[in-house]
C-alpha cells in the first residue's frame, strides 16, 4: 500500500468516528467536574478524563451534598466528585470508556452512571487493577439501579 493510500484510509477512518453520533465528535464531550475541596484523586481521575480526550473542567464545590440531592443521586451513592455531560451525571470514579459508551447508548429513563465510594484501581485511585473489583452502577430517574459495567 502506497503513502496516499494509507493517507486515505486514515481520513476515512476519522471521518468515520468523527460523525458516528450525527455529526457530532460526541464521544469526547465538554465535562463539567464538580469536587470536595482540594480532592486531589479527582485531579487523577480528570487527567484520565483528559487523556480519554474529553474536554473537562474543574471546580469545588463546598456543598456536594446539595448538589448530588438535586440531581437526585442518593447519599449512599456518594464519592469525592460529580462530573455533568450532556444532560447526564457521573457520579465518582467511572471510567471514562464506560461514559462514552453510555453517552452513545443513552438508556432511557437514566439519570446517568455511578461508582460509590473511592474504590482502589479506579481511575484516579491509584493504577488501575490494582484494587480489587468494582461494579459501575446506572441510576434510573425512579432511583433504580443496574450494573452497568464491572471492572
Amino acid at each position: 500500500m502506497n503513502r496516499r493510500a494509507i493517507f486515505v484510509a486514515f481520513l476515512a477512518a476519522t471521518s468515520i468516528f468523527a460523525t458516528s453520533r450525527g455529526g457530532r465528535a460526541a464521544a469526547f464531550p465538554k465535562v463539567a467536574v464538580y469536587r470536595n475541596p482540594g480532592c486531589s484523586c479527582c485531579e487523577g481521575w480528570v487527567k484520565h478524563m483528559s487523556s480519554a480526550g474529553f474536554e473537562v473542567s474543574i471546580a469545588d464545590d463546598p456543598n456536594l451534598d446539595a448538589r448530588r440531592e438535586s440531581l437526585k443521586i442518593p447519599a449512599e451513592l456518594a464519592s469525592c466528585h460529580i462530573a455533568l455531560a450532556e444532560g447526564y451525571a457521573f457520579e465518582g470514579h467511572v471510567p471514562p470508556a464506560d461514559i462514552v459508551r453510555f453517552l452513545n447508548e443513552r438508556p432511557s429513563d437514566a439519570i446517568g452512571l455511578v461508582v460509590p465510594g473511592m474504590p482502589a484501581g479506579s481511575p484516579g485511585m491509584g493504577p488501575e487493577g490494582s484494587g480489587g473489583p468494582y461494579d459501575v452502577l446506572m441510576l434510573k430517574a425512579n432511583a433504580a439501579l443496574a450494573v452497568y459495567a464491572s471492572h
